[in-house]
């Protein structure tokens, strides 16, 4: 167990002596902080009955009010004071509530006591003001406030938000006293920041030291066992909720139903849900949320549509998860709706939510869409950019991508392993080596080359490019222990036809600890679809099911269905798509109509074409390659009425083009094209090569004669 205690011993402790001198608080302060009326006449009551009536506006919401009756009070003591900057505190109004306690500093007849003095100290935390909570820390050492546990716990609460975790620890384990509150902050501040473990150990000694656990405990706790997946831990906290009675709270009810899902065990989240007397706003999106996590974003989109109907709000977290299942799902439709369900609510400033949105026009191919909303986004964090970089990446965009990223480099966050793994990708689809050199040696720079997401994108990077060697030095099974990795070598061994290279690599996987997962499984039929390995693809197919409990998918029958195909055996093929536990598209149909081509199978051919113009009456490519079957077999009667059902329909063959790339500037090119700005100057060019060929061929034909 690694407990942050062990950093402690390098800290200077935020003694006494460091803030001793800052000086006084008010010397600092340069701003004018009059903000106080003039008083005005005020009918004469006892002190106790004014601040009766100004704590229940307070308490009421009615600051306004409040602060009218406060500005006219000929007299003020220190709970007035209180009353009305804890009011500004409740309300968020930090400025405010810390002007006013300014002002009260400036009172020669008020004498700051430990509880104004914490809710100042609050305030800087609501409003992260790091350098005013640092003034006042050194405020509270010189006038002997500092060892108040209402000040102390302020002061933990107010360094853990800031993100001074250590020394948020300092002051805590300084603290002469400690109630739970103080504990609360504590470990809330350790768990937000990712240490989960220590603050289970402060737990634990709180525990010890008989403090009693409020609700707000218990839920930070429970949000540290499920970011760290420790289900027993979390059982054990659950056992204790039930018999303080806590279980009903929906607080912590929520908390007990995330902590379950995080940890797999989704139906005790469930029936947490399903017994709750009380079903908030949090409880739904906890539901949602976990539904979508889990890949089941139908039922995630049902939860919602509950939601509606029991009447809960949504909150800009649920809309962000159920626009996720919509993007899933790829379903347009949906998303388009809550688009404009979110613009009538407002939420579309909300970044969570924003950045949903973005993802869903990019996963239903709308890049158009979610530029359109990236660009008008008030603000963008790492995941804005990453996710329309990827959007634009997976959508065979590149040069957009790209530019994308350079924007990002120049005015944007500093680009992640994810961001720079999606244009990588890109770089690898459009085979332009060169910039996918740049941005290898980017990552070098920033050091990220050895983080699992980026190499493996290089190593696909590489492939695709067709310096399989390049992306052979990159991968070393000795130091590469993630999955993923040896996944993208394997493909990259079998694309390129090194198809022993990459069997012999999955069988080292067993040996590096390591389990393949389903991509693996595709990379190595792959593999052995290349090299004609019929008897050993199917042991991996059966492997798969059988010793790694690995469910088949349909990319796994299509890498069987055209092994199949290559080995000439046509009609198993057939047989295993009629058998194939899943809808039959017009990819599988067409691996066997390619197949069939390649062996002279005419009636099988004619099968699966039938198949594939069910499903797509108009494919061009279809109708040619059946036509090219017939020809093969000289059935030119069949060609020809084939050739008019085309005309008759009007399917068109799409013409085949080209790209290349001249000084960074890519140009795509069909046979005829005369569309280039550079038109004239191409086909001079070709003149020249042409007729230099011609009379290349005309000296050689001499020479001969």
């Amino acid at each position: 167990m690694i407990s942050i205690r062990l950093h402690l011993t390098r800290l200077v402790a935020i003694s006494r002596s460091t803030y001793a001198g800052r000086g006084d608080f008010l010397a600092l302060e340069k701003r004018n902080y009059h903000l106080m009326h003039q008083p005005h006449d005020f009918p004469k009551q006892s002190m106790l009955e004014i601040n009766s009536h100004l704590k229940d506006l307070v308490k009421k919401g009615h600051l306004e009010n409040a602060r009218q009756v406060f500005d006219k009070m000929t007299e003020r003591d220190e709970v007035s004071w209180t009353n009305m900057i804890s009011g500004y505190v409740n309300a968020s109004s930090s400025v405010k509530a810390l002007s006013l306690f300014l002002e009260m500093r400036r009172d020669p007849t008020i004498k700051v006591d430990p509880f104004a003095l914490s809710l100042a100290v609050k305030a800087c935390g609501v409003i992260v003001n790091l350098k005013c909570g640092e003034l006042l820390h050194g405020y509270s050492i010189k006038v002997g406030l500092v060892t108040s546990v209402f000040v102390g716990s302020s002061l933990v609460d107010m360094y853990m938000k800031a993100g001074k975790v250590l020394e948020g620890c300092v002051v805590f384990d300084e603290m002469p006293l400690r109630n739970v509150v103080s504990w609360t902050a504590v470990i809330t501040g350790l768990v937000r920041a990712g240490y989960n473990e220590e603050g289970l150990v402060y737990f634990s000694e709180m525990w010890r030291d008989g403090i009693e656990c409020d609700s707000y405990a218990y839920a930070i706790v429970l949000k540290a066992c499920a970011d760290m997946g420790c289900l027993n831990y979390g059982r054990e906290m659950h056992t204790r909720i039930v018999k303080k009675g806590l279980d009903m709270s929906s607080y912590v009810a929520n908390s007990l139903a995330t902590m379950y899902n995080k940890c797999g065990k989704l139906n005790y989240g469930m029936c947490l849900f399903g017994r709750m007397r009380l079903r908030d706003v949090v409880s739904w999106t906890t539901v949602i949320t976990t539904y979508v996590q889990t890949g089941q974003d139908r039922y995630g989109i049902q939860a919602f549509l509950g939601m509606k109907e029991s009447s809960v709000t949504p909150n800009e977290y649920t809309f962000a998860a159920v626009v996720a299942a919509c993007a899933n799902l790829s379903r347009l439709d949906w998303g388009v709706q809550l688009h404009a369900n979110v613009l009538r609510v407002g939420f579309l400033d909300s970044l969570s939510v924003s950045n949903s949105i973005v993802t869903m026009y990019s996963k239903c191919g709308q890049l158009d869409s979610a530029s359109l909303i990236f660009h008008e986004m008030s603000r963008r964090d790492i995941v804005s950019w990453s996710t329309i970089i990827a959007g634009y990446a997976q959508g065979g965009c590149g040069e957009e991508a790209l530019e994308l990223l350079t924007w990002m480099r120049k005015e944007g966050p500093k680009p992640t392993e994810f961001a720079l793994a999606s244009v990588l990708s890109a770089c690898g689809s459009m085979a332009i080596l060169d910039q996918g050199k740049q941005l290898h040696a980017h990552v070098l720079i920033i050091g990220l080359d050895h983080t699992p997401l980026v190499l493996s994108a290089l190593i696909n990077m590489y492939s695709k490019c067709g310096s399989i060697a390049e992306a052979s030095k990159i991968f070393n099974p000795a130091q590469n222990n993630d999955i993923v990795s040896w996944t993208a070598m394997i493909h990259g061994y079998a694309e390129h036809g090194y198809s022993q290279d990459a069997v012999n690599l999955f069988e080292k996987i067993p040996y590096a600890g390591l389990r393949p997962d389903s991509v693996t499984f595709i990379g190595v039929l792959i593999a052995c679809s290349h090299a004609g390995l019929v008897d050993l693809a199917f042991h991996y197919f059966r492997l798969m099911k059988g010793e790694y409990k690995i469910s088949l998918s349909k990319e796994h029958y299509g890498c069987m269905i055209d092994l199949l195909c290559r080995a000439g055996r046509i009609i198993d093929a057939e047989n295993m798509i009629k058998n194939m536990p899943f809808e039959k598209d017009d990819v599988v149909w067409s691996t066997l109509l390619r197949g069939c081509r390649l062996h002279g199978d005419v009636e099988c051919g004619r099968r699966a074409a039938e198949q594939i113009l069910k499903l797509a009456p108009s494919c061009a490519v279809t109708h040619t390659t059946l036509s090219n079957i017939y020809a093969s077999k000289g059935k030119w009667g069949e060609v020809a009425e084939l050739r008019k059902l085309m005309r008759s329909k009007g399917v068109m063959k799409e013409p085949g083009w080209s790209w290349i790339k001249v000084k960074d500037q890519v140009s795509a090119f069909v046979a005829g094209d005369k569309k280039h700005p550079q038109n004239e100057d191409i086909y001079d060019i070709l003149d020249l090569i042409s007729s230099k060929a011609e009379f290349s061929f005309q000296s050689i034909a001499n020479i001969v004669e």
